[in-house]
């Protein structure tokens, strides 16, 4: 009996040893990440924020963990994301694009959440300033200098005078930038047409269409043209219409040119500002929105080159060259 007592004794204290590092996770910052769908830009802006993280002494698995969930463009299954942080009671969440921070915001108050890749947060309801946000939501803002894209077409496609605006009409975001390119492109006399997607099966008739109708096309950063860009190239290369891009990724999947962040910066500028909140206790609702103020030149020469479009040296010097684009770019 007393054998079988030390034998008990030796298995429990086994086990003990075994359950304490679980129990230990317990202690761990558990940061959510909702990301809306997969594309180049938004997957840059993750690996940015995690890098931030691991630059500053926080790791996966070893002092905190990481629950990385994708909605795969569905607004059903983010509602479900957001629900399940709830639930979770996770420490942070890290909310990637307007629509990942709206389907958040309305299933907590009290988590910190810092979105990225959002274009404005006043705009789409989420803090009731950029200084003084005054909830539960701050971040990095990914607005690009819709003025000088715009300028771009005239600069690069001189001839043009009749822009094609696509975009999905279900994001504030590319709501905005596209008012604001509206306004860009009647400022510089060129008249424009629009279309708009409800998802991506939409983008294949869609960019068909205003393609017949226009010497150049502008697409903000919409989640959803962004995902089906080797679609809009196929179609803009056919037809020889250049593309201006809202960000460096999707020039490179298939646009031609644009100005616009680096996301894998933004990203790492949104890691900075959890570790306020996980190491220093910030308030998130004292924290004001941050802006990223360097832009780059995005060219995709391949693309340019095969139509024919004549890259200004100046701007060749400036800029980083996709050369990855074909007549099908994967996504």
């Amino acid at each position: 009996m007393k054998k079988l007592t030390q034998a008990l004794a030796l298995i429990l204290i086994l086990t003990t040893t075994l359950v304490m590092p679980a129990f230990a996770d317990a202690v761990r910052p558990l940061i959510g990440i909702v990301q809306v769908n997969n594309h180049g830009a938004l997957d840059a802006t993750r690996e940015g924020f995690l890098r931030a993280l691991n630059e500053h002494g926080y790791t996966d698995g070893h002092n905190m963990t990481i629950d990385y969930r994708n909605a795969q463009g569905n607004q059903d299954t983010l509602s479900s994301i957001a629900d399940y942080y709830v639930g979770m009671q996770v420490d942070l969440i890290l909310a990637i694009t307007t629509a990942s921070a709206l389907a958040v915001a309305s299933k907590t108050e009290t988590i910190p959440v810092l979105g990225a890749a959002i274009t404005d947060y006043v705009e789409a309801k989420l803090v009731q300033s950029n200084e003084h946000p005054g909830g539960n939501i701050s971040g990095t803002p990914d607005m690009n200098p819709v003025d000088e894209q715009i300028g771009l077409i005239a600069r690069l496609v001189p001839d043009a005078k009749t822009v094609g605006l696509i975009y999905d009409s279900s994001e504030v975001n590319s709501r905005l930038q596209v008012r604001e390119a509206k306004a860009e492109l009647e400022k510089l006399g060129l008249a424009w047409k629009e279309i708009t997607v409800n998802n991506s099966n939409d983008v294949y008739q869609a960019v068909n269409t205003i393609i017949q109708e226009c010497d150049a096309l502008y697409i903000p950063t919409d989640n959803t043209l962004a995902s089906a860009m080797p679609t809009v190239y196929e179609a803009a290369l056919a037809a020889m219409v250049p593309v201006v891009a809202g960000d460096g990724n999707m020039v490179m999947q298939g646009g031609n040119f644009t100005l616009g962040i680096d996301y894998e910066l933004l990203g790492y500028q949104t890691g900075l500002m959890a570790l306020s909140v996980l190491r220093d206790g910030a308030d998130v609702s004292l924290m004001p929105i941050e802006h990223q103020s360097v832009y780059q030149y995005y060219v995709n020469k391949t693309a340019c080159d095969a139509m024919g479009i004549d890259i200004p040296a100046d701007l060749l010097a400036y800029a980083r060259e996709m050369q990855g684009a074909t007549a099908s770019p994967e996504p």
